[in-house]
């Protein structure tokens, strides 16, 4: 297992976020003029970056769920194996759906989720994620809305962890 010393310098601050999600709540908001919306945060990563989002999703009919999927575990490196360890409440068919997930790495979560959603009917169906880190991508997957490209490190900070530590930190960093 990796180790890691301590916590690197800042990358993105909360003022840097919290005007990307408006910006984005934005677009969703233009894309999406008619018909119930559904946001499917990504526990527990996401819990932040989603509500910043869905805060600047103008007067439309919208409902959030949540699933908790893993292919990390306790590790810095995708396992490959999905797990879904709680599913969604509610019914998705025929409705516009937003996974929002805080980053997209390998991608094989995304892609297995995007599969699984289509596979359950959704309408129309984009991803949203805070970051985006394409150097780890092991699938062809593009997501609708990023927040912000970043390097190939491994990011902690607004919701996402390294072994459910950091998730507190107001801006995003590395571990170094």
């Amino acid at each position: 297992m990796e180790k890691f010393e301590t916590v690197g310098e800042v990358m993105i601050t909360e003022e840097q976020i919290r005007a990307r999600a408006a910006e984005i709540g934005k677009l969703i908001s233009e894309e999406f003029k008619e018909g119930e919306l559904i946001f499917v945060g990504i526990l527990k990563g996401a819990v932040m970056w989603m509500s910043d989002v869905i805060k600047n999703v103008s007067n439309r009919d919208m409902t959030i769920d949540f699933m908790i999927v893993s292919s990390y575990g306790a590790s810095t490196k995708s396992s490959g194996i999905v797990k879904i360890v709680k599913d969604l409440d509610t019914d998705i068919k025929d409705k516009n759906v937003i996974i929002v997930e805080d980053i997209v790495d390998s991608g094989i979560t995304l892609n297995y989720l995007k599969q699984y959603f289509e596979g359950r009917g959704a309408k129309n169906l984009r991803i949203c994620t805070l970051l985006d880190k394409p150097a780890g991508r092991r699938v062809d997957l593009v997501p609708d809305y990023v927040g912000f490209v970043v390097e190939d490190k491994f990011i902690v900070g607004y919701g996402l962890d390294f072994d459910q530590k950091y998730r507190q930190l107001p801006y995003i960093s590395f571990l170094k």
